[in-house]
């Protein structure tokens, strides 16, 4: 009490100085507990993946777990998911997801929000993390190295033969995070392998997760989130050759309930 009395004593502006610093520190303590807690579920649950996914040929039961890696992480970041649009989706279909990418927090937010099995289409570079990546490689998630061509093209044609047998695939269509928490243009690869695939498209929408972890700053702080889920887009009226057309529609659907206010 004595502290509260003395703080509201001081000056406007020193007053604001002071809780503007107890803020920062308080959200530097909140960040670090949060990726001790990230280390440690990855560590220890990635190697329960690992562990199951040996006895699992599908690659569902090492999904559950992933799936409960992420819901714990948003538990400890108190990170609340509205989750909207739930029942356009078939459980017993498969799709390619596409969702806008804002944040390292997508991930977690997809893979804890989406009561669905899905593969995830993702960098390379992850698989090179110890542990964690075979833990992906466990779940079945396809890696795409984005700097060689060749090694790209044959990641869309694994994640062709995935959809094939039944299971969806998730992607960032932007190709990486957006720093000012805009959507960016879309690559390529997705559509290729969509129209190749032959199946529907669902744009997944998520708002809130850039203002929790931008690109370029490590401090974590809380915050609720928006997923959504749009209207599935038919593909098979779209030929390779009409690729761009359908990455035009399908980021024009995006963009506008992205921008549409709450």
């Amino acid at each position: 009490m004595k502290y509260l009395k003395k703080m509201e004593s001081l000056p406007d502006n020193r007053y604001n100085r002071v809780c503007t610093r107890v803020n920062k520190q308080l959200n530097m303590i909140r960040t670090a507990v949060i990726i001790a807690w990230i280390s440690f579920a990855t560590f220890f649950l990635g190697i329960v993946t690992i562990l199951v996914s040996f006895f699992s040929r599908t690659g569902n039961a090492p999904h559950l777990v992933a799936r409960f890696w992420a819901k714990s992480i948003l538990f400890v970041s108190r990170v609340k998911v509205s989750v909207k649009g739930i029942s356009k989706i078939d459980p017993s279909g498969s799709y390619v997801f596409m969702a806008n990418h804002q944040s390292n927090f997508d991930i977690p937010v997809l893979l804890g929000c989406l009561p669905f099995q899905f593969r995830w289409l993702a960098k390379a570079e992850l698989f090179r993390v110890p542990v964690f990546g075979r833990g992906m490689r466990g779940c079945g998630y396809i890696s795409i190295d984005r700097s060689n061509r060749r090694a790209a093209f044959a990641s869309l044609k694994t994640a062709s033969e995935t959809i094939r047998n039944g299971a969806s695939v998730l992607i960032f269509p932007e190709g990486t995070r957006s720093l000012d928490g805009k959507i960016r243009p879309f690559k390529k690869g997705g559509f290729i392998l969509t129209i190749n695939a032959g199946v529907p498209i669902i744009p997944i929408v998520i708002k809130g997760t850039w203002f929790i972890m931008p690109k370029d700053r490590l401090i974590i702080k809380p915050r609720n989130v928006t997923l959504e889920i749009l209207e599935p887009i038919d593909t098979s009226k779209y030929t390779r050759a009409e690729k761009d057309d359908l990455i035009e529609d399908v980021r024009k659907i995006m963009c506008e309930s992205f921008e549409k206010k709450e």
